[in-house]
């Protein structure tokens, strides 16, 4: 039976002596499953939500991640008390998006003129 992803990326971090770079760790993976270049980049963001939701992995600062085992409960928790969220900045990067698929859109019409 052909191992997935995240269990080679389980693998390749124990093997490892510590927290490893995003782009390290997939690179790794990527050799011991065998990708194609294709396959290299159809899968990265699968595999990044993958090892998001499971468990076992912690994702540390500058997109580095370990093995959650590996770091105690106050290292692997966020006190998120200490978040703040502005609304009015939320309504403006809404406003933004939608300008930029109005221009997208603009663009796509007349170029199919």
């Amino acid at each position: 039976m052909k191992k997935s992803m995240i269990e080679v990326a389980y693998q390749v971090l124990t093997n490892n002596d510590g927290a490893m770079p995003f782009v390290d760790l997939w690179k790794d993976v990527s050799q011991e499953m065998g990708f194609s270049q294709t396959q290299f980049e159809d899968n990265i963001a699968q595999f990044y939500t993958d090892l998001s939701l499971d468990g076992r992995f912690l994702n540390m600062s500058q997109n580095t991640w370990d093995l959650r085992s590996r770091h105690t409960y106050s290292e692997s928790v966020m006190d998120t008390d200490s978040i703040a969220i502005d609304e009015d900045d939320e309504e403006e990067e809404s406003e933004i998006v939608e300008d930029g698929l109005d221009e997208v859109e603009k663009e796509m019409e007349e170029e199919n003129e």
